[in-house]
């Protein structure tokens, strides 16, 4: 069987892969603290028929050789940490990071997330927490009644408490930073989850050590480039198209041996 039906096999599974990569991004398009993915690829092993500088004759060595590649993988995903559109919206709950770092939530078993989106509200109890209930790490609790809620670019949240005259401190939100964000785990619903890859989590206050500020009454939009990725969609709609066209080629070649021969 010909070598060129699997060497394009391997293209149409990759492009394959890229587009639904390319989807995803475009889905997320209006999805707050959303950062895109972009696809890795890789050739696959080689078929060496001839070693290049091997021995030609007594006096030359080949130059190239012959080396017929096998096709094409993705080798992984990668997250794009670049910042986002800031999208202002005069609620005193929404939160956005400039620059590097991560909001950190606490999950129901006890274990730490992290997520970029700062779409803050308050629970029952008056603990600030993100949109699918997860209270922040360190826990802030605003007290029934208080006005004036401000949250300042290191993450010092300060209220007017409920029969005073002066905003008091009630906590602060640190942030955290990682040596390889791309290598964190993607959870869904905005949040990630530390892996070996990404190393361990870095935590201090906000403008301090390489840690983004904090701005209060706006959100971070996502970061996709709708441009970009129908420039993507389009690349990769001609490469799955071209290696489609292979594929019909080389089953055509056997074709046409089966008949001949």
């Amino acid at each position: 069987m010909s070598s060129a039906l699997w060497v394009s096999k391997t293209g149409l599974a990759a492009q394959d892969k890229a587009m639904a990569t390319v989807a995803n991004n475009l889905a997320n398009v209006n999805t707050t603290g959303f950062k895109s993915d972009r696809v890795v690829f890789e050739d696959l092993f080689y078929a060496i028929e001839v070693q290049p500088g091997a021995q030609a004759d007594q006096i030359n060595t080949v130059p190239s050789g012959i080396q017929l590649g096998s096709g094409v993988r993705v080798a992984g995903t990668q997250k794009v940490f670049t910042d986002g559109n800031l999208q202002p919206t005069g609620q005193p709950m929404d939160l956005a990071i400039i620059g590097s770092g991560f909001f950190q939530v606490e999950s129901p078993g006890g274990e730490v997330f992290y997520t970029e989106s700062g779409q803050l509200q308050l629970n029952a109890e008056g603990v600030i927490v993100n949109t699918q209930g997860l209270p922040l790490v360190p826990a802030i609790e605003v007290p029934n009644g208080s006005k004036s809620f401000t949250v300042g670019s290191d993450g010092m949240v300060t209220a007017i408490l409920p029969g005073e005259t002066l905003p008091a401190e009630l906590g602060q939100i640190t942030l955290v930073n990682f040596t390889n964000p791309a290598g964190l785990e993607a959870l869904g619903g905005n949040l990630y989850r530390e892996t070996i890859s990404s190393g361990e989590p870095v935590e201090g206050i906000a403008g301090e050590e390489g840690m983004g500020t904090i701005k209060q009454g706006v959100l971070e939009g996502s970061n996709v480039q709708v441009v970009e990725a129908m420039v993507s969609m389009i690349a990769i709609q001609r490469a799955y198209e071209a290696n489609a066209k292979v594929l019909d080629a080389a089953s055509g070649m056997q074709q046409f041996l089966n008949q001949t021969v």
